[in-house]
């Protein structure tokens, strides 16, 4: 596992945030009685030929994604879990735990392993582990 993968569950996250924003936006747009500007969509284009019917597509395109990512969020989560289970040091697992399901800070990390850790040493600990198991 490499730290492009442990860190899909952050990125993936950010994307959820971004998309429930904008969907909150569309959904405002659409309650206000508002549409977005015409774009074309002659009949017989394909295109929704209204500002009421393109808004209606781009909030149920959106919620599509949202429900896709969120189903992937949940097979990423999952096979992480897998992963960090099957190491056998508790304090290793504690730490990428932390950092990479929870989605924690360093400083964070530290301060929930105790022990005297400090932000750098959970660090170092994660990378010397990750790079002995490449």
């Amino acid at each position: 596992m490499t730290l492009h993968d442990l860190s899909q569950i952050y990125y993936i996250r950010r994307e959820l945030t971004d998309c429930d924003a904008r969907l909150s936006a569309l959904r405002a747009r659409r309650d206000a009685g508002a549409a977005s500007p015409a774009i074309g969509g002659s009949p017989g284009s394909g295109l929704p030929s209204s500002p009421t019917e393109r808004l209606a597509a781009e909030i149920t395109d959106l919620e599509a994604i949202i429900s896709a990512k969120r189903i992937e969020l949940i097979h990423q989560e999952a096979m992480l879990t897998r992963y960090i289970s099957s190491i056998d040091d508790s304090l290793t697992r504690l730490v990428l735990t932390y950092r990479f399901i929870d989605c924690r800070t360093w400083r964070d990390v530290a301060l929930l392993v105790g022990g005297g850790n400090s932000e750098d040493s959970v660090k170092k600990m994660c990378y010397r582990f990750l790079e002995r198991n490449a």
